[in-house]
């Protein structure tokens, strides 16, 4: 074996020792993953497990009767509230919500801010699902749990390898390169693969792990769409994170150094036309979901 796939085995290996210094999952956690791998999930089940919880049904219920929802009565209980959000909604929300608890917990280094990491990545997350709303795509049921997970290898080579996420970032910032060159160049290894990997291990539906893959190279995902006509799940990504980036919502300033403008990054999707009322429709859901957390 070479020396640098010595190298790059390492520091892969040295990223994924990582997730072993995250707190371990929570029952609610363990429950919603599980049901992303397509494990049976009955509303009673979801309530029920909720309900153990005090923070996070405090949450679901301020959620519920926030103006996003527009109700004239207030709901009070959480089974009501699994009702009126549904099933898919409510777990997009609480994956969310408890993953910020999560990663709160990480000890990272100087120039990482845990606020902004989980700003951008509800950012991606709202807005991959609002974008599979408004277009076909490929496996749409996943946008918001890929959206939300696809910089985690970010977070990992921040907690587990700090003197490298800085000279990245220093790299990032001087030569305006795009970050994944910048990583591949320093660990031979990018974020895309660590987080992909990450969603391996956790045993994440594969074509969520395909979309997070491919987030920055969306047209190199050589797996042709399930539907005719349908954009990949990585272009959405792609896309929503773009979007978020452009609209302030980024994890270091030098991620904006390459931002475009919305209308430009919505026209892959076919989406230019839209782009106020994608705009006006992801403020509006980010700033309930965010006040909730």
């Amino acid at each position: 074996m070479s020396p640098s796939t010595l190298h790059r085995v390492s520091y892969r290996d040295l990223a994924l020792r990582s997730l072993d210094q995250l707190p371990p999952f929570s029952p609610i956690l363990n429950h919603l993953m599980a049901s992303l791998a397509d494990e049976d999930v009955s509303f009673a089940r979801l309530a029920a497990v909720i309900e153990r919880d005090s923070v996070l049904s405090g949450n679901v219920l301020r959620l519920v009767n926030s103006a996003l929802y527009g109700r004239r009565g207030t709901v009070s209980s959480v089974r009501a509230a699994v009702a009126v959000l549904g099933m898919v909604r409510l777990r997009n929300y609480l994956l969310g919500f408890s993953v910020a608890r999560l990663w709160d917990k990480a000890r990272t280094p100087a120039g990482w801010s845990m606020e902004r990491f989980n700003n951008h990545s509800v950012a991606v997350a709202v807005l991959s699902d609002i974008l599979v709303q408004k277009t076909t795509a490929d496996y749409a049921e996943g946008a918001f749990v890929a959206g939300l997970l696809h910089d985690l290898g970010r977070l990992m080579i921040a907690i587990a390898l700090p003197e490298e996420f800085a000279q990245i970032s220093v790299a990032q910032r001087v030569s305006g390169m795009p970050l994944e060159k910048c990583e591949q160049e320093h660990l031979e290894v990018t974020h895309s693969e660590l987080s992909a990997a990450a969603l391996a291990r956790w045993s994440l539906p594969e074509p969520i792990r395909r979309a997070v893959l491919y987030h920055h190279r969306s047209d190199m995902n050589a797996a042709a769409p399930v539907r005719s006509g349908a954009h990949p799940l990585s272009r959405v990504v792609e896309c929503a994170d773009e979007v978020a980036k452009s609209l302030g919502y980024s994890i270091l300033d030098a991620d904006n150094q390459r931002a475009k403008p919305v209308p430009e990054v919505l026209a892959r999707l076919g989406l230019e036309q839209r782009s106020s009322e994608i705009s006006e429709a992801f403020a509006s859901e980010l700033g309930t979901v965010l006040a909730s957390f």
